[in-house]
């Protein structure tokens, strides 16, 4: 451990000390209004994959290179965006269906409809805690007109708790609801917690613009048994494609959504075709296989 002592740098500074790790600049002052656009730390980040060290590029790596890495970047985040969007209305609205169905409108107030090992209390409290920071018509309304407040029915509780408390409640569900939950998505009911858990993990990351193409997840989605998931035909489940796997099988079990999921696909396709980042190891960072189009898992979307 040792005191934090990088002084602060003008632009122009920061161009020059890209320059000195060995970065190619053609354009001075395109490269310096683009630094103060997205910040040099940023950008940095992005230089990782086109460096041998801390302190060097590769040789011959140019600006435009890692400013398109970027631009390739969040071209790919709005598309997981996208999908994370259809996902998470459809995981809230069946939950809102069978959890309501099987407890009816508070069942989930009482914590004997939950793992004894869930800690209910603080869940409920935070759902309490969403619901009173909420400003929707829908929640003043029934505010105004029904006593039960600030419980409200689930169908409603699902439309206003953040999906990191979605994500736990369904995590301590009994295991029946679970599997009721999960059989929409044909997966095995822990499968579908830990997507869940890492789909959140992926939003937040989304959410604060954060770099995702070479990514390796600290959390991981748990991949279920069958080749499909297993080499060669997807190496881990510490990568991109791992995740884009997950999401197009929860979106394939989304049927009001089939031509946004076969448009998506496509979308992905173009990207990665012709906007790779331009580093040798690129598929290797996402976790591409070899042929990842006739991934059987993706080639039916």
């Amino acid at each position: 451990m040792k005191p934090y002592d990088k002084p602060w740098l003008s632009i122009s500074d920061q161009l020059q000390k890209l320059k000195d790790y060995g970065l190619a600049i053609a354009d001075a002052s395109g490269a310096c209004a683009f630094l103060q656009h997205i910040n040099y730390y940023r950008f940095s980040g992005y230089g990782l994959a086109f460096k041998d060290d801390q302190h060097s590029f590769r040789p011959g790596t140019t600006f435009d290179q890692v400013r398109n890495a970027y631009c390739f970047d969040r071209a790919l985040r709005d598309l997981v965006t996208e999908a994370l969007e259809i996902i998470e209305l459809d995981l809230r609205a069946t939950v809102a269906f069978i959890f309501g169905r099987n407890h009816q409108p508070f069942g989930h107030t009482d914590p004997a409809n939950f793992f004894h090992t869930f800690n209910h209390a603080m869940w409920l409290d935070k759902l309490h805690d969403e619901t009173d920071r909420s400003d929707e018509l829908f929640i003043e309304h029934y505010k105004l007109n029904y006593i039960e407040f600030p419980e409200l029915p689930i169908w409603v509780a699902t439309e206003i708790m953040s999906f990191g408390a979605l994500s736990k409640m369904y995590s301590g569900m009994l295991r029946q609801d679970q599997k009721d939950i999960a059989f929409r998505y044909h997966v095995q009911p822990d499968t579908l917690k830990s997507w869940i858990h890492h789909l959140v993990y992926t939003r937040n990351l989304c959410a604060h613009h954060a770099r995702l193409w070479d990514r390796k997840w600290a959390i991981s989605p748990d991949l279920p048994p069958g080749k499909d998931w297993q080499p060669p035909l997807l190496s881990n489940s510490s990568r991109l494609f791992a995740s884009l796997l997950v999401q197009g099988k929860l979106l394939y079990h989304c049927p009001a959504e089939t031509a946004f999921t076969h448009d998506w696909r496509k979308r992905i396709e173009t990207l990665l075709d012709t906007h790779t980042p331009a580093v040798p190891d690129a598929a290797a960072r996402m976790g591409l296989p070899p042929d990842w189009k006739k991934h059987p898992l993706w080639i039916c979307l």
